[in-house]
């Protein structure tokens, strides 16, 4: 969500921000303006800037004699002029603070629901680490720019309010207190370049250091298995080092602007004493008043101008997270599949891929080559081949993770891609050899398929998937907490869980890739009876290397380098003698070999 667009969508708030602002700013003027003539006369000195600030003067005709009882009320009048221009500070400051929120909470949605939507494609070019550092990290920064720029507004009215008190007082002391405050402009643009570049080069070490930090977690059985502990903690301590140095080196950056304007602020108010006992030598009845007021004034201002650079420099800083939240939300340059209109409501025929050819984006290698399979409804289809023939492509490509890059598939003749996609997706079940599951309880992992599902439901989801033994086993049943990824259940257990979770879905197309491939000879028997129920009329299609799990199917395709050499039943497969005969007896005769071996 562009900043620009949101602000002129919330014209109301800002408007009310920029009135409370120009109101918080007059009052001030008012009030400081005040402070020496109300404080001098409430001490019994007679007072009086007719000549030199009449506005302050008018407002108090009656009091101008020392000694006046009214005094007192005037300080008083002036402590709650301070106190309104701070509860008006305080306004815009909320209501500042309320429209970056709105904005972080509307963008950070925005960007998870690209993230939901985009191609699996994004995520085989992109690092998640990197993501998630956008999504938490870079959208926060760049919501602080809304309170940046708004302050910006509401300091600079308050700094041109105060600089025209001051052009009332004297024109002449503020040329030459306009001329010295450039010289602090110039070093604090210096400043502000700097931050500009520390903010880039903090965001990056950021994003670097989250995204190894996450691929390391990702990946931390591969890195303990491998006694990589010690590589990865010096990778990661480089990158803390380079992160903390860009985030030292920052700080100093806003630490040094302070001290810089004091120093400069305080050769600026010595020569303008010096000066402004000349511009006011010729009104010594005055002088002390006025000059007690200008440097006031003056002293008011100065911390204005140090914050509104303070700001600047600030701006500059987090206007690179803007650039890569900016980046991040175009959709121009993600792959979005086109959703259909067709609502999906079943089919009665069958689905069939049509000269489907696919090559993976980024690359050029053709995956499937004019590829042809014909899926009646209520059939089991197994893909069979060696690795990287396509088969995992065909499962890719039936839920639209990826569409073909030329050829069609349909459905009862209907291009698939008519179809609207969460309809379809809604009516396909996966079971996979990588089963995900989050780290929440069992239920809550069998519900994520059909969250209105009723406890029956659940239960019986379970029974059918061979689960309901060793889940009841568990510390706390169905609410026992899996862990992340499942880590605390067996491989096989882990693959019921999904037979369940899939069961409760109860979906017309299933997918099993290569669903028994890592489990124990025990598990697999238990997988493949769940899976039996699982398939029961269902239109399946099956991914396999071990063909003993796909000898019943009503028709085995032998996919090999993106084309079909044979297909046919089992039976009629191995008649042939070719390829798949060859596959079974290599198959066939390790197995004979491990049974021996076991004996």
């Amino acid at each position: 969500m562009r900043i620009s667009g949101f602000l002129r969508g919330n014209l109301g708030w800002v408007g009310i921000t920029i009135f409370m602002g120009l109101s918080a700013a007059v009052l001030n003027a008012v009030g400081t303006a005040m402070v020496v003539p109300v404080t001098m006369g409430f001490l019994g000195q007679s007072v009086s800037l007719k000549g030199v600030l009449p506005f302050v003067d008018q407002l108090m005709p009656p009091l101008h004699q020392p000694g006046n009882p009214g005094w007192l009320v005037m300080l008083l009048v002036l402590i709650a002029l301070i106190a309104l221009k701070n509860a008006f500070a305080f306004g815009t400051l909320l209501i500042s603070e309320y429209l970056a929120r709105t904005w972080v909470r509307a963008t950070r949605a925005e960007a998870i629901q690209l993230l939901l939507n985009v191609d699996l494609d994004f995520y085989t070019r992109a690092k998640v680490g990197d993501l998630v550092t956008t999504v938490s990290g870079e959208i926060t920064n760049a919501g602080r720019l809304i309170q940046s720029g708004l302050s910006v507004c509401t300091v600079a009215i308050a700094t041109l309010v105060l600089a025209a008190v001051l052009i009332a007082l004297s024109w002449q002391l503020t040329l030459v207190s306009g001329a010295l405050l450039l010289a602090v402009s110039a070093l604090n643009h210096t400043f502000v370049t700097k931050s500009k570049q520390l903010g880039e080069r903090l965001s990056r070490s950021s994003r670097n250091f989250g995204a190894a930090v996450f691929e390391v977690l990702s990946g931390i059985r591969l890195v303990k298995v491998a006694g990589g502990e010690e590589r990865e903690l010096t990778r990661l301590k480089e990158l803390i080092a380079a992160r903390e140095e860009a985030e030292l080196k920052s700080q100093l950056t806003f630490s040094l602007i302070t001290p810089a304007n004091e120093v400069v602020g305080m050769v600026a108010l010595i020569v303008i004493v010096l000066i402004g006992h000349v511009v006011f030598v010729s009104k010594l009845q005055m002088m002390s008043a006025a000059l007690l007021t200008y440097l006031f004034v003056l002293f008011r201002l100065l911390p204005l101008i140090g914050q509104l650079n303070g700001l600047r420099s600030q701006y500059a800083h987090l206007a690179p997270s803007l650039d890569i939240v900016y980046d991040f939300l175009r959709k121009d340059d993600k792959p979005v599949a086109k959703n259909g209109s067709v609502q999906y409501e079943g089919f009665r025929d069958g689905i069939r891929f049509q000269g489907v050819s696919f090559i993976y984006p980024q690359h050029s290698k053709i995956v499937l080559d004019n590829f042809d399979m014909w899926m009646p409804r209520g059939a089991t289809i197994a893909l069979v081949g060696p690795s990287g023939g396509g088969k995992s492509t065909v499962a890719e490509l039936l839920p639209r993770f990826y569409d073909p890059t030329s050829g069609r598939i349909t459905v009862d003749g209907r291009d698939l891609r008519d179809l609207d996609v969460k309809s379809w997706r809604a009516a396909i079940g996966i079971v996979s050899q990588d089963t995900f599951l989050f780290n929440d309880s069992v239920r809550n992992n069998i519900l994520y398929a059909r969250p209105d599902a009723s406890e029956a439901d659940l239960l019986e989801a379970a029974r059918r998937a061979h689960a309901a033994e060793f889940i009841e086993k568990l510390p706390n049943g169905y609410d026992t907490t899996l862990g992340d990824r499942g880590i605390l259940l067996s491989g096989g257990q882990r693959q019921r869980i999904a037979i369940a979770r899939a069961l409760l879905r109860n979906p017309d197309i299933l997918i099993l890739d290569e669903a028994t491939s890592a489990l124990d000879t025990l598990s697999e028997e238990l997988v493949r009876q769940a899976l039996e129920e699982l398939s029961k009329d269902r239109t399946t299609l099956v991914i396999a290397h071990r063909l003993s799990t796909v000898q019943k199917a009503d028709q085995i395709i032998v996919l090999v380098q993106g084309r079909v050499l044979e297909s046919g039943t089992h039976d009629e497969l191995v008649a042939l003698k070719g390829h798949y005969t060859r596959l079974y007896e290599r198959q066939f005769a390790k197995q004979e070999q491990a049974e021996t071996t076991s004996v």
